[in-house]
């Protein structure tokens, strides 16, 4: 997988895709042109749960979005208590309702190929959001930010943090987190991040105190806050006794903030602490310096990415949004792919990156 390097130039992208409503087009790829449908058909949006801020906002945007499209929307979530089967349930109701594109947030991207493939021989377009479904050729397109960016801007960031906090120190102590194996991202942001922090463990600058440095010993199941609590807790009590912790990778929002309640309650100095999505209370922390750093992935810009390119299936016009047809591999097929650039968000930037952002504008002020 390729290493993206995200510089100045990702936020003005980012933005301008936000404000345009993502009319901007890639030259890289694009793919035939086909029949179309009616203008009012059916659109399936099928969401894993309301776990993350940014689900429940782009549930919001779809519904909304789609309507003032002219499609008839049909969103859905599979709550997080359930399991992956509610999803799957899902989709086959939206195939047998008609739907002529279905847009998937994957609960569990290893366990939709059947509901993908019957929707493909059913003529439906399958357009795989935010996560990948894997082992399957009837996935169309992925649209997403780029997941393997995101990792590596958390381990650049974690880097930068630590050196410019603890400018006398040549080594630093940090633990490492993932997210739910369940989800196929959560390899893709880790891996990203340690391209950047393999190197500084290799040569002794990381030290991860616990040992525990491979995707399966850091993940954490379901996304949960709780269980990212419990393996700092037991983290901090095995290992830091008498030890400081300057750093931890945290793979999103949710996670950093239930890192920062054990740290706080173990009565140790805050680390360093990455995370992703710019939710509302981590962009709160990041201004007071606590959590050093977030990535923000604008949901308006991904969404309306998404209704651009089902306008132009419906209307059977070229999909000339596709800008990667190299990098995501799913386990059958490289899919088409359509990536926007994240940003690496610090309390020295958090007022210019959320400057067009209503809701967080606000919090930087």
């Amino acid at each position: 997988m390729k290493k993206l390097t995200i510089g100045a130039m990702a936020l003005a992208a980012a933005l301008a895709l936000t404000m345009s409503g993502c009319s901007a087009r890639s030259d890289t790829s694009s793919t035939e042109a086909g029949a179309g449908f009616d203008a009012d058909s059916s659109i399936g949006i099928a969401l894993p749960d309301k776990t993350s801020e940014n689900w429940v906002l782009a549930g919001e945007l779809f519904t909304d979005g789609l309507t003032e499209a002219g499609f008839t929307p049909d969103v859905q979530y599979a709550p997080a208590s359930n399991t992956v089967a509610e999803q799957q349930n899902q989709i086959t109701s939206m195939i047998t309702n008609g739907a002529k594109v279905i847009v998937i947030g994957a609960k569990d991207g290893a366990q939709l190929a059947a509901q993908v493939e019957t929707a493909r021989d059913a003529g439906i377009t399958v357009i795989a959001y935010d996560r990948l479904i894997l082992n399957t050729d009837a996935v169309d397109y992925y649209i997403s930010f780029d997941p393997y960016a995101v990792g590596v801007l958390q381990g650049e960031a974690l880097l930068e943090g630590l050196a410019a906090t603890y400018p006398d120190k040549s080594t630093y102590n940090v633990e490492l987190f993932s997210g739910s194996p369940d989800d196929n991202n959560s390899g893709v942001f880790f891996n990203g991040a340690m391209s950047v922090l393999q190197p500084k463990i290799d040569d002794g600058t990381l030290v991860v105190v616990s040992g525990e440095t491979e995707l399966a010993q850091t993940a954490t199941q379901g996304w949960l806050a709780q269980n990212a609590q419990s393996r700092m807790d037991t983290l901090l009590a095995g290992y830091y006794q008498s030890t400081d912790l300057d750093g931890v990778l945290s793979p999103n929002d949710t996670l950093a903030r239930a890192i920062l309640e054990s740290v706080r309650s173990a009565g140790k100095d805050l680390p360093i602490l990455t995370g992703q999505d710019s939710e509302v209370e981590s962009v709160k922390s990041i201004v007071a310096g606590e959590q050093y750093m977030t990535v923000y992935k604008d949901t308006r810009a991904l969404v309306a990415a998404v209704i651009d390119m089902v306008s132009e299936l419906q209307a059977g016009n070229e999909i000339s949004e596709i800008n990667d047809t190299e990098t995501y591999d799913n386990g059958v097929k490289v899919v088409p792919s359509y990536l926007l650039a994240p940003v690496a968000v610090t309390k020295d930037n958090a007022a210019e990156v959320y400057a067009e952002n209503p809701s967080l504008a606000p919090l930087t002020e």
